[in-house]
């Protein structure tokens, strides 16, 4: 391990020296502005908190710490893979590059949607999810980020480009199983299996999507492009010529613009939660609603609440309206008393949102309550529109959609400052980490040495499959579509592949899941007896 190292700090440390400082220079720069615009940006929200107890400030500073470490431990495997090709082929510094990739990354978090961030968040249970200021809510979030840690860390000491998106799924389903076995269910019962297996399908397609789409794109390049200095490896510390340069470059800024936007947003829907567990007056509802897009909510709320009302049984009996919708998004179960009781809450946030005018004014201790019903009422819905149960009208399935869109945006909501902290952690992760995913991915995928065009085939590959994903609000991994892309450009080469590295890579991922699943379900076991 360490003769590799030293190799490639030796073949990496020629490159310009100049250039090698400036981008250390800007980076730090970087990293003081981002680090001082979060501080500020978290005070101003805190000093609207009137709270006297210390312990929710300590919890908040120890969950973000938690939850920014896995983004700088991500950083050492998605982000690092993002600049493997542009560092290993000399087209960037290493330190210019990790500081051009984070800007891109950070410009793809910027443009996302949130999709994927609280696709991940829908996998948890949903009455941890409704209890998340509690001792189990902090035990739930706490023990699937430490799991998480864990693996990446010692899939990283191995060089092993394992996958983040893997290893947090299998955490929050770890959790899920754990969560329903203590309380004596079936541990089935705590996980949402069909927003999983539409997860796990498109992480187990993207890896194939990713061989297969970077071999052919190499083919075709190979047809167009018949220059003989793009098939060829780095020579020394050269840089490549300027074409093949610029083309690795802008292959580097869009994997990471792509990473950004859908890896960049995992972490971040469990950012949210901590926020709303710990300061629920300050994140639980979304501040940025004008007063003109709360009108609209009550408008909404009162049409959407008039039309359920046809769908509502003359038998129906409701006691808690939140407590009968929660049992169906647990259960999937529709009953006649699920409709009248979506429609009771409905009316319920959009009469309190009349009375307090806006949604930001709602009083501090009913603020969590609020978001709470809301939430289990766009999940609701959310499950209703993907079972097709009941079946509504094409005019009343359009008004519940644009209700759904008034809730998601005055509850699924990502602070800007979020963003920067995410892209700041997980560009400090890339600086430090990069070195050990680069060396496998250019030298020990394949029998040859990775060349330019092939690492612009993997790239262009995973920048496009990555961008599907998002748009579908679906997480996939950037290091499986990458390193198998590299994989599948080393057998449309015909230069072979390292079957030993290629057999680590394929346990690493099918070891993924399960590790996960057992490392989160045992820590949040443990995290609940020790809180009682």
């Amino acid at each position: 391990m360490a003769t590799e190292a030293s190799a490639l700090d030796a073949k990496l440390a020629g490159g310009s020296s100049r250039a090698g400082r400036i981008g250390v220079a800007v980076f730090w720069l970087a990293l003081l502005i981002g680090l001082v615009y979060v501080a500020i940006e978290l005070i101003s929200d805190l000093s609207a908190v009137h709270s006297a107890a210390v312990m929710p400030f300590v919890l908040l500073g120890i969950a973000l710490l938690v939850a920014l470490g896995f983004e700088f431990v991500n950083g050492f495997h998605d982000t690092a893979n993002a600049v493997a090709t542009v560092i290993y082929t000399h087209s960037m510094e290493p330190h210019v590059a990790v500081v051009w990739s984070g800007a891109w990354n950070f410009a793809g978090v910027l443009v996302s949607s949130g999709a994927v961030a609280f696709a991940i968040v829908s996998l948890l249970p949903v009455e941890l999810i409704l209890q998340v200021g509690s001792r189990a809510g902090f035990a739930m979030v706490f023990a699937l980020l430490i799991a998480a840690i864990i693996w990446n860390v010692g899939t990283w000491y191995f060089g092993l480009p394992a996958s983040s998106s893997h290893t947090l799924v299998g955490s929050i389903i770890g959790v899920g199983i754990a969560n329903q076995l203590m309380q004596g269910n079936s541990g089935t019962s705590g996980v949402d299996w069909g927003q999983a297996t539409n997860i796990g399908k498109s992480l187990l397609v993207s890896p194939l999507v990713g061989f297969v789409g970077a071999a052919l794109l190499l083919l075709i390049f190979k047809a167009l492009i018949p220059n003989k200095q793009l098939y060829e490896a780095p020579k020394g510390n050269e840089p490549p010529p300027f074409w093949i340069r610029a083309m690795l470059v802008l292959t580097c800024t869009g994997v990471s613009f792509a990473h950004g936007s859908n890896d960049g947003q995992k972490g971040m829907g469990l950012i949210m939660l901590i926020l709303i567990g710990t300061m629920p007056t300050a994140y639980a509802i979304n501040h940025a609603v004008t007063a003109q897009q709360s009108e609209d909510f009550i408008a909404v709320s009162t049409q959407t609440a008039h039309m359920l009302g046809h769908y509502v049984s003359a038998t129906a009996v409701v006691g808690d309206p939140r407590d009968e919708v929660t049992q169906y998004i647990r259960t999937r179960n529709f009953t006649p008393s699920t409709m009248l009781a979506l429609q009771q809450l409905i009316n319920g946030t959009g009469t309190e949102t009349a009375m307090y005018k806006e949604l930001k004014a709602v009083p501090e201790d009913k603020v969590r309550n609020f978001r709470n019903d809301l939430y289990v009422v766009s999940e609701a819905l959310r499950l209703m529109q993907k079972s097709g149960k009941p079946q509504f009208s094409t005019a009343d399935a359009a008004i519940l959609k644009n209700y759904k869109a008034h809730v998601d945006k005055s509850t699924k909501f990502i602070p800007t400052w979020v963003k920067v902290a995410v892209a700041l952690a997980l560009g400090m992760g890339t600086m430090i980490g990069w070195k050990r995913i680069v060396v496998t991915v250019g030298e020990k995928i394949g029998k040859s040495h990775l060349t330019y065009g092939q690492g612009a085939a993997a790239e262009i590959t995973a920048m496009c499959t990555i961008g599907a994903a998002d748009w579908f609000g679906l997480p996939v991994s950037t290091t499986h579509v990458l390193s198998s892309g590299v994989a599948g450009t080393m057998a449309a080469n015909h230069t072979g592949l390292q079957w030993a590295t290629v057999r680590n890579l394929a346990m690493a991922w099918i070891l993924t899941l399960p590790a996960s699943i057992v490392l989160s379900a045992t820590l949040f076991w443990a995290l609940r007896r020790l809180g009682g």
